[in-house]
């Protein structure tokens, strides 16, 4: 296994002179599972991750779009993927006045222009209540405070962060609400108020 994963190149690992040499590093661990690009693959997992968040908090949101394959991704939006076509939007199931709009930024550091090109972009800003930006890089501390241009609440996630949905790890415990019975059992059995946990 070791050697499968030796970068290409000289055989002898990445390292040289205390730097690492990112010509020797080789192909993406993903590529070793698929053929297509890595890019593609990321904006796949990181796609899926945010449709399953936004079901989780109750949007409408159509288990076609979370399904999908890889493959089909890819032939929807290709392997250099256009952006904007990722762009979409989900209203609240139980209160259809909630709308929030998923955005996916560029592989550059986001600035100003970038948050003002954004506002820009959105249509019927007073249907949203909610912004969903996914980063690929860094943002400017003067964008995060441009993000005051906006009414509503703006969310920002890294897409390394959301290669994989957290919540459906197999080593996360499940989470489930105490009923009060329940509660003011575990609150007798380490003799503490409800004030000293938060529920």
């Amino acid at each position: 296994m070791e050697a499968n994963l030796v970068a290409e190149g000289n055989g002898h690992g990445a390292e040289r002179g205390g730097s690492f040499d990112m010509g020797s590093l080789g192909r993406c661990l993903s590529s070793f599972v698929d053929e297509g690009s890595c890019e593609s693959h990321r904006y796949y997992l990181s796609r899926r991750t945010v449709l399953e968040m936004l079901r989780d908090r109750d949007y409408s949101v159509p288990s076609s779009e979370i399904d999908i394959t890889l493959q089909e991704f890819r032939a929807i939006h290709g392997q250099n993927l256009d952006i904007d076509r990722l762009k979409f939007s989900a209203t609240n199931k139980s209160d259809p006045s909630k709308r929030v709009l998923v955005i996916f930024c560029g592989t550059g550091v986001v600035k100003v222009s970038s948050v003002r090109l954004i506002a820009a972009q959105i249509a019927n800003r007073d249907s949203l209540t909610g912004l969903i930006l996914v980063l690929q890089n860094q943002i400017t501390n003067q964008a995060l405070k441009a993000m005051d241009l906006f009414t509503f609440r703006v969310e920002m996630f890294q897409i390394t962060d959301l290669l994989v949905n957290i919540t459906k790890h197999v080593l996360k415990p499940k989470h489930e609400v105490l009923t009060d019975r329940e509660k003011e059992k575990l609150l007798n059995k380490y003799k503490i108020e409800e004030k000293q946990v938060r529920f």
